[in-house]
């Protein structure tokens, strides 16, 4: 989702939204790899059903991490893909269904989008290329040593992350070998289903999860109180796991880290930027070392955040029936406003500045006028939305001016702090000691001071009459008259002033002195239309037309959220949004759409959304019209544009003007060179399904073999339930046989004796005027209540706030005990006069300060390291788990069964959770206390506990279980 800055937002002002995810990690047995069993109780203390995989999230960071090496080929590419899924897989441990879902053709209005990602991102390669040529060349004239340049067709076009590409199609592959060697092998995945939702099945990943859900909701069978957790980085993931109304429904992600460390583009190493690189060469051992730090994962938990929105969304005596259900859903219309991916947001209203926040309270406050919600189940209201946006339209002016101040006074913050600096820099001495203190050349001999009294001195004499300003020092050797006269200048001599120096200029200029719309000042409003759409400032129709177009573009938006694409061929015409002033007489708008729409093919896709710079990966028939200057699309294909940044200050904030591609004349230019496709092409351009496999155990394995044993028709559809999963099934070609052997895609182990069927699987149908109701299901159990009253002001944290909310999935039962080690401690520390009496309310040891974390994007692999083995051609299937006589070593759930603990105290992040398994609670300082919760609302007892909050604003005891205390340093 277009928000960047939305998930920041989220996790400040809805801090127990976010806990940290508990990972098992694999124990060094005798020098043997033990792998974790999946299938032993989750250490999360709770049992998620499905797992969905957004994969491109999984995709990119490990294709072209940002922070760690990038893989040597393909082969560690999807070997890093396969140990992140492993990883994910082990910290959720589905139980019912594993989901991947890879993008597939897009809507048209997200194909704009992506179209101008590409574009950017050949753009910023071929730039960034050009000057490590250019700072190589300037370092090779220098001497330095350079490692050897990659030739130029090896470095990674991420732009074949597209559908339609061999690499996406070599990608499915690696995952149907993936799939089988799992479900064959790998204990915790043989009673689940998996459902491999690959490039050519047209749609976003996190859309067709989407529709997988809201269809299987509609089923009779379904379970109202099924766990889902979805992985993936996207802000728009917050906004559909809403839009489902799941009581149970969670997001995992990566944590945030600022300013991670990044390699140099040219010798590899850290610590500087590439403009900086002196060439030197590598330190391998420490290169490894910097690397070797991996992700951690977080969850999200979208019950807690109904939990703040219910508060917050709290409208009294309201005219008509509060529906909180229904508030929900106005609430994510209006995030829409902010940004997404199908529509620019609109010049008022920017995150950081609070837009969400000022659209809440004015829709608080508007919506007692309105008679009614804005939204139900995708369909909005438009004379209620008019109200709204009038409302903020009269405040347009007002946020602009405000915005600019804020700017005026950021950079006079910055100027005066940079003078201070300077000022300070300016009194520091700036010499070196003389005599027998002076620096000695280092391996030389060292001499024994004498007479030390006598240096002393002379150096604080020295010191005493050394000038420390600059412009004492400056002065010094200056004549005082010659000073005087070098300042006057004859009259009407034409000698002008002296020239400001270059950081002068520098700290006077300003990225808004180029803005030429200048919204802060009056009149910005023609401005505006005269410079981004190129029309006169009296063409008030124009105007109004781009303001109507945007309102059915969130019509649109909603509609795909709530109940899918309501039409493949819509798209928001314009590069800016219009202002919110804008909107008027909105109400008749029709919000229909086009039915009867379908995607494009994969292939034109390509060719819709690819820059000529990565004609590599369309057909080489196709190639030509991409930089031929004959070809009749040639324009769709600019190799230079423009990047406006319509007030922003960086680059990639700013829109890429590219033309629209006009589909009717693409289609008719590819028309005569379809014939020329090979036929690998031609299964790439087409439309696939979903695969389904079922694993030995699972409960409809019989049925799935059935059909293959009864040879029915590939194209005959079979509709099926699974374990309260609907669907329809058909025999799928790639299927491999039972018994039979599946050769590895990579350098790796062949799955032999396969067991498992595989079927292509499709949505349950439903007509084109069903409407999926955006409500509670039946039978749904409310998950219980997590925050406490003060947990809802978010100002408090300079109060004595004695409430803490239950940090963890579920209530921390468990118990700690101490041996006579920790007593006689305590009785050291605790008790001054060591009389022997009664250690129950020993003092709280001093906890050390957890810095805040954000989150990010980019995988690690569970190993610690770089995730790229160099001997990938050893890469091996089997894990190590031999499912015939598996050796359960964890003793079941062990203490971290009820959920996560709640210490914010003294844990790091990385906290390993072998720790538990090898029962190391005397390896540390401990105390007897009875960290009582209760079971009903998942609060601690003990105030003077819940006074230590944690760094997300809630807090509590330690972590993990039995004998497992604070940890102290």
């Amino acid at each position: 989702m277009g928000v960047p800055a939305f998930f920041r937002w989220l996790s400040r002002k809805y801090p127990s939204v976010i806990v940290e995810a508990i990972e098992q990690k694999s124990i060094n047995a005798d020098g043997v790899q033990v792998p974790i069993n999946s299938a032993d109780p989750n250490p999360n203390g709770v049992e998620f059903d499905n797992l969905y995989l957004d994969m491109n999230g999984i995709i990119h960071p490990c294709t072209h991490p940002e922070d760690k090496p990038a893989p040597k080929n393909e082969d560690e590419m999807m070997e890093a893909i396969f140990e992140c899924i492993d990883r994910l897989f082990c910290i959720v441990r589905p139980r019912k269904l594993l989901y991947m879902a890879i993008d597939g053709v897009a809507p048209r209005a997200k194909m704009n989008q992506q179209r101008s990602r590409r574009f950017r991102a050949s753009k910023e390669t071929n730039e960034k290329l050009f000057e490590m040529g250019r700072i190589r060349s300037e370092l090779a004239l220098k001497g330095a040593f350079l490692p050897p340049e990659k030739p130029k067709g090896e470095h990674f076009d991420s732009n074949c992350i597209t559908p339609g590409t061999p690499f996406m199609a070599r990608l499915s592959a690696c995952l149907h070998y993936y799939i089988h060697e799992r479900l064959n092998n790998d204990p915790g995945w043989r009673n689940i289903k998996v459902i491999l939702s690959d490039a050519n099945v047209p749609g976003e990943g996190e859309h067709k999860i989407m529709d997988f859900i809201r269809r299987q909701r509609a089923q009779p069978d379904h379970d109202p109180n099924t766990q889902h957790v979805l992985c993936g980085a996207d802000a728009d993931l917050i906004m559909l796991g809403l839009a489902t109304h799941e009581p149970n429904f969670t997001i995992i992600r990566e944590e945030f880290k600022p300013n991670k460390p990044r390699p140099c583009d040219i010798c590899g190493q850290l610590g500087h930027e590439m403009k900086d690189c002196t060439g030197s060469e590598p330190d391998q051992q420490k290169e490894d070392n910097a690397f070797g730090a991996e992700c951690q994962f977080i969850f999200v938990r979208l019950n807690v955040l109904r939990e703040y929105l219910e508060r917050e969304l709290q409208m009294p005596n309201l005219p008509f029936k509060y529906d909180f259900e229904r508030a929900i859903d106005d609430w994510v219309f209006m995030c829409f406003f902010v940004g997404n991916d199908f529509l620019p947001h609109l010049p008022s209203l920017e995150i950081r500045e609070g837009a969400i926040d000022r659209l809440v309270t004015l829709y608080k406050k508007t919506v007692y006028k309105t008679g009614g919600f804005l939204t139900d189940s995708g369909d909005v209201n438009l004379d209620r939305v008019q109200l709204i946006l009038s409302e903020l339209g009269e405040m347009e002016d007002e946020i602009f001016k405000k915005r600019q101040q804020n700017e005026v006074a950021f950079k006079q913050r910055e100027k005066n702090k940079k003078r201070r600096l300077e000022a300070i820099s300016n009194f520091k001495p700036n010499w070196i000691p003389t005599g027998q203190f002076a620096p000695q050349v280092i391996g030389s001999e060292v001499k024994p001071v004498q007479n030390a009294r006598y240096e002393a001195y002379q150096m604080r004499m020295f010191g005493k009459n050394f000038h420390t300003s600059s412009a004492e020092r400056a002065l010094e050797s200056v004549n005082a008259n010659t000073a005087l006269e070098s300042m006057i200048v004859p009259e009407n001599s034409g000698q002008s002033a002296p020239k400001r120096t270059q950081s002068d200029i520098e700290e006077e200029e300003d990225y808004q002195d180029n803005d030429e719309v200048r919204l802060w000042e009056d009149g910005f409003k023609d401005r505006y239309y005269e410079s981004k759409f190129d029309v006169k400032s009296d063409n008030l129709e124009f105007r109004n037309n781009v303001a109507l177009q945007y309102v059915r573009g969130l019509c649109w938006v909603l509609r795909y959220y709530y109940q899918g694409c309501a039409s493949w061929k819509w798209y928001f015409p314009y590069h800016y949004a219009p202002f919110a002033s804008d909107f008027i007489n909105i109400g008749g708008l029709s919000t229909e759409f086009e039915k009867g729409t379908i995607p494009f093919q994969p292939l034109e896709q390509l060719m819709g959304v690819f820059p000529a710079a990565s004609s590599r990966h369309v057909p080489e028939p196709w190639a030509p019209l991409m930089s031929d200057p004959k070809s009749p699309i040639i324009d769709f294909y600019p190799e230079d544009f423009k990047i406006d940044l319509n007030g922003k200050k960086f680059a990639w904030q700013g829109v890429a003007l590219l033309p629209f591609v006009d589909e009717k004349r693409l289609f008719k230019a590819l028309e005569p060179y379809y014939d020329a496709l090979t036929d690998a092409e031609k299964k790439r351009n087409m439309r696939g399904d979903d695969r389904l496999y079922i694993g030995l155990d699972n409960s409809g394995y019989d049925f799935i073999k059935g059909l293959y044993k009864n040879s029915i028709e590939p194209d005959v559809e079979t509709e099926i339930s699974i374990d309260g999963m609907r669907g329809i099934v058909l025999l799928a070609e790639d299927c491999v046989s039972e018994g039979a052997t599946l050769p590895s895609p990579i350098n790796g182990l062949p799955v032999r004796n396969n067991m498992i069927y595989c079927v292509r699987y499709r949505d349950p149908k439903f007509t084109d005027n069903f409407i999926f109701a955006a409500k509670r299901l039946k039978g749904v159990k409310e998950p219980l209540r997590v925050l406490k009253p003060q947990d809802f002001e978010q100002m408090n944290r300079g109060t004595n706030n004695h409430w803490t909310p239950q940090v963890g999935f579920a209530p921390r039962k468990q118990i700690a005990s101490v041996g006579d080690a920790g007593h006689r401690m305590l009785g050291h520390h605790a008790n001054s006069n060591r009389n022997q009496g009664n250690y129950t309310s020993p003092p709280l040891l001093p906890t050390p300060y957890q810095q805040p974390r954000g989150y990010s994007s980019g995988y690690h692999t569970a190993s610690g390291s770089s995730g790229y083995s160099s001997n990938s051609g050893n890469y091996s299937g089997n894990r190590g788990y031999n499912h015939q006589n598996y050796n359960n070593s964890r003793n079941g759930a062990g203490p971290w069964a009820s959920g996560y603990g709640q210490n914010s105290s003294g844990y790091q992040s990385n906290y390993q959770q072998q720790n538990y398994q090898q029962h190391s609670q005397n390896s540390r300082p401990n105390w007897h206390s009875h960290n009582n919760a209760n079971p009903q609302s998942g609060y601690f007892q003990n105030k003077d506990r819940n006074q230590q909050s944690n760094r997300y604003g809630s807090g509590g005891g330690g972590r993990g279980g039995s004998g497992v205390g604070r940890r102290s340093r």
